[in-house]
């Protein structure tokens, strides 16, 4: 990072932050980028969604740059369209997690992002997709969701909320997986150490760039490991309040082209 440059990486989550409605970058955020580029500054996309719910955003960015994807699971290289690395899960440390979340609070509804730049999502009786414009498969017996390797198990309940079910995973399984929130109806379980700001960390280091030299934008818990591991943090106005908590700026929401107001007093 040079002096006349604040941050010589830009880190920016996707949901919530960077996209509208539709999973569209506004023209706004698209130019503050391209500027902030032109200054010397590289962008990195930090995502939950893994590489196959993801590709169409980064084709219309025209970006070909890496990505981090699958909650830290996945480092992408978007312009050899390949994985430089990934990190499954183990299909059966995930049927046992699931067990103890279920003697605890009932049944749950699950569904899984398999691995690999073409694997599905898979989702299981009962679960509810609330993106309906990204593919899935519905599968009819939850054994099924175990039927090639995967990276993280997405979890729903029929009367939790979402602070409420990562709440009492984290008491029930936190030993065992990383239990994160995402978004809103997304409670996630990971394999142990993998987050955001392992993704990031991994590659910020094929970049040749250091956490201090980074600022990164989110929005929900799962960007929490994300604002620790960077310089800086900004929290978008429709931010969960844990990371609200964490954050050294609050911007705009991302409706409100929040990103593009930060990324413009900075490298204009």
């Amino acid at each position: 990072m040079t002096s006349a440059l604040p941050y010589a990486l830009i880190a920016t989550d996707l949901d919530g932050t960077l996209l509208r409605a539709g999973d569209t970058v506004s023209a706004r955020s698209y130019a503050a980028l391209a500027t902030a580029r032109a200054a010397g500054a590289q962008h990195i996309i930090v995502t939950g969604r893994p590489v196959p719910q993801v590709r169409h955003v980064l084709d219309g960015l025209g970006y070909e740059g890496l990505a981090v994807c699958g909650q830290g699971a996945q480092v992408y290289d978007a312009a050899r369209g390949r994985l430089l690395h990934s990190v499954s899960m183990d299909r059966g440390l995930a049927e046992v997690a699931l067990g103890k979340i279920e003697a605890e609070i009932g049944e749950v509804y699950a569904a899984v992002n398999q691995e690999g730049v073409d694997a599905e999502m898979l989702i299981g009786p009962g679960y509810r997709m609330w993106h309906p414009h990204l593919p899935t498969v519905r599968v009819p017996r939850r054994s099924d969701l175990w039927s090639a390797p995967i990276n993280k198990v997405l979890l729903q309940h029929p009367r939790l909320d979402d602070d409420e079910l990562t709440r009492v995973a984290r008491g029930v399984v936190g030993d065992l997986v990383n239990v994160t929130m995402a978004g809103e109806h997304t409670v996630e379980l990971q394999p142990p150490g993998i987050d955001k700001a392992s993704g990031l960390a991994r590659a910020a280091e094929v970049l040749g760039l250091a956490a201090s030299a980074t600022i990164a934008f989110g929005d929900m818990p799962n960007d929490v490991p994300m604002f620790a591991w960077s310089g800086y943090g900004v929290a978008m106005a429709n931010s969960h309040r844990e990371l609200v908590a964490v954050a050294d700026e609050i911007t705009l929401s991302n409706e409100s082209d929040g990103v593009a107001v930060v990324l413009e007093r900075m490298y204009a």
